[in-house]
């Protein structure tokens, strides 16, 4: 798959296919200004293990993981499936994940 296309989703859209594994889909139903902003954090997460672990600073990789399931709890990849949500339990999900991770990030 090339950077620039989306990964293939099953018939259902409720997961994507990546290197012949399924992962849940992210929750279409977020604003893609709001999703960026999401995977922006999920990406800084994940750099931030890679340096934790290389550094072999437990503490720094534990909390860098925290913030990868925070990231992925809130665009709807972990914790309870977004399909099985109410839309104001779903935009609560993204809006609390958001704001706990700018805050994060602003410390």
């Amino acid at each position: 798959m090339e950077a620039h296309q989306s990964p293939e989703k099953t018939p259902d859209r409720l997961f994507v296919v990546i290197a012949g594994r399924k992962w849940r889909a992210t929750d279409p139903s977020i604003p893609e200004e709001i999703a960026a902003r999401l995977r922006r954090h999920l990406m800084s997460a994940r750099r931030a293990v890679r340096s934790a672990t290389t550094a072999g600073d437990p503490t720094a990789e534990k909390a860098a993981r925290a913030r990868v399931q925070q990231a992925k709890v809130a665009l709807g990849e972990r914790g309870t499936p977004w399909w099985d949500q109410p839309d104001d339990e779903r935009r609560r999900r993204w809006e609390e994940g958001l704001a706990a991770l700018d805050s994060e990030a602003q410390s």
